[in-house]
This record gives structure tokens, C-alpha cells and sequence, in this order.
């Protein structure tokens, strides 16, 4: 399957890698204000129907948001409420979510409730039918963001090789460094077309999605933990300290790895719907 973003989708991810390039959301604290200036951008309710305040558009133009709140480590609950709650409320709460008003979180059979300290309501999901047409979205949404802490992971890592020195050369010169780097970069360009596929078949109700949303969580958020890893290893003792950004990351990574179940719940997943 041959992928490719939109000019107007690529302009959407330019557009919020200056928003959060500029407002450093990545080393700030969450403020509850975030949320309307989300919405005032349109971004609450891309996917919620226009008769409802939204955009009317779909989980492609989310999956850009996504990936670029991942890379940023934005801090706010815009997975809980547009990745994973909004297919579980009424067309009544959908509006406040697409006007601003309102954030949510919900609670799955056996998953964590993210940001329930951040969101306004939680909402409980049990019923089986909404939990197979939540689940896949929510998992793909996270596959997402995973990509995109995978790829700051790698570009902090890179732009150390770069300029820490070590016996006269820059340390990405030692094969013990780069090599490191390159894993990351093949494991990282493989998770995005993994996440990639799986935001497409979210959008298109296909047939696959839980399957490509199973096994994009399960590769990419692996991926995106051991990006990290690596990243700290390159930086040697600062990618250890509490100061450095990369811890952050670190534990972002491994929230996402641990939500729904570890990769290997997953992946049975996929041999299931493979093998039967």
C-alpha cells in the first residue's frame, strides 16, 4: 500500500510543530487555558461531525497531531479525551469536547485511566461493541505518539554525536555510537509506516484495524522505549541526570508500552487473526 500525507495535512503537522515549538510545551507544566487555544486551532474536533462544531474531517488529520504531540511530549489530555474517550460519548459531550468546553478521559476493562487528574469527567466503558470500536482508535493514537517520541529520541541522540567530542572527534565517528543511532533510525522509519498503516485503517473502518492498531502498539511503542535507551546511552552521564529532557521521554515511552497490555498481548493478537 502506497502512503502519503496531503499538502493540507502536512500543512496541519507545520503548523503544530511551530505551536509547540514555540510555546515550549515540551518543558512546561500542563495549564488548563491550553485547551481552548487546542480549540480555537481546530483541534478538539477534527473528527467530530460539523453539525456538532467540529471539522468534520478524520483520525488522518488526528494521527498528525499525534505523532508531532509525541515528538514534543506535549503535556495534556488530549490522548485521553480525542484518542480515546471521544468515540464513547454522546453527540452532546462530543460538541463540548470539539468547542473546548469540556475534557475526558475513560476507563477500559483492564487499562489504565490516563490523565484522570487532568480531564473534567471519566467515563466508564464496559459494553463489548464500544470497547472493539474504542480500543483500536486509542491504540493507534498511542502507536502514533510513540512514533514520534521514537524520532526526538533519535534527533537528541544525533545532535549529541554531533557535537560532543571525545579524543579530538565527535563521538558519532565511533561505531559504538552510530551504530546505535542507525538501529534506531531503521527501527524508527519501520514503526512509523506501522503507525502510519493503522491510523489508515482507523479512518477507513477497515476490516484489519485491530489487528494494524495491535501491531503497530506493540512494535512501536517497543520501538520508542529502546530509542530512548539508546539516546540516554549515547549521552553518556547527562542522558542520566533528572535535568536532561530524555527522561521524560523515557517514561512516556514506557507508559505507552504498558497500556492495554505489553507488546506480547498484543501480538497474540496478530497471530490470532493471522493464524485463524
Amino acid at each position: 500500500m502506497e502512503f502519503a500525507f496531503s499538502e493540507e495535512q502536512e500543512m496541519l503537522r507545520g503548523a503544530a510543530r511551530r505551536y509547540l515549538s514555540d510555546r515550549r510545551r515540551s518543558e512546561a507544566a500542563w495549564e488548563a487555558s491550553s485547551w481552548q487555544e487546542l480549540a480555537k486551532l481546530g483541534w478538539t474536533g477534527i473528527s467530530v461531525p460539523e453539525q456538532q462544531g467540529g471539522a468534520g474531517r478524520g483520525f488522518l488529520e488526528e494521527a498528525v497531531l499525534f505523532e508531532e504531540f509525541g515528538r514534543a511530549l506535549f503535556r495534556g489530555p488530549y490522548f485521553a479525551t480525542v484518542g480515546l474517550a471521544l468515540p464513547a460519548l454522546v453527540p452532546r459531550d462530543q460538541a463540548r469536547v470539539a468547542a473546548g468546553q469540556r475534557t475526558f478521559s475513560a476507563a477500559l476493562p483492564g487499562c489504565p485511566v490516563p490523565d484522570r487528574e487532568l480531564v473534567d469527567e471519566v467515563v466508564v466503558v464496559e459494553d463489548a461493541a464500544t470497547v472493539e470500536r474504542v480500543l483500536p482508535r486509542a491504540l493507534a493514537a498511542l502507536a502514533l505518539e510513540a512514533a514520534g517520541i521514537a524520532q526526538r529520541a533519535l534527533e537528541l541522540g544525533v545532535e549529541h554525536a554531533k557535537t560532543r567530542e571525545q579524543f579530538g572527534k565527535p563521538i558519532g565517528a565511533y561505531q559504538a555510537v552510530s551504530h546505535k543511532l542507525a538501529d534506531t533510525y531503521i527501527e524508527t522509519e519501520l514503526a512509523r509506516s506501522l503507525a502510519y498503516w493503522a491510523a489508515w485503517c482507523v479512518a477507513t473502518n477497515d476490516a484489519q484495524a485491530p489487528v494494524a492498531a495491535a501491531a503497530a502498539k506493540s512494535y512501536v511503542a517497543d520501538a520508542a522505549v529502546a530509542a530512548c535507551e539508546r539516546s540516554v546511552q549515547v549521552h553518556g552521564g547527562i542522558g542520566f541526570t533528572w535535568e536532561h529532557v530524555l527522561h521524560r521521554y523515557y517514561e512516556r515511552a514506557l507508559w505507552i508500552q504498558a497500556f492495554g497490555g505489553y507488546a506480547r498481548r498484543h501480538r497474540e493478537r496478530v497471530a490470532s487473526a493471522l493464524l485463524d
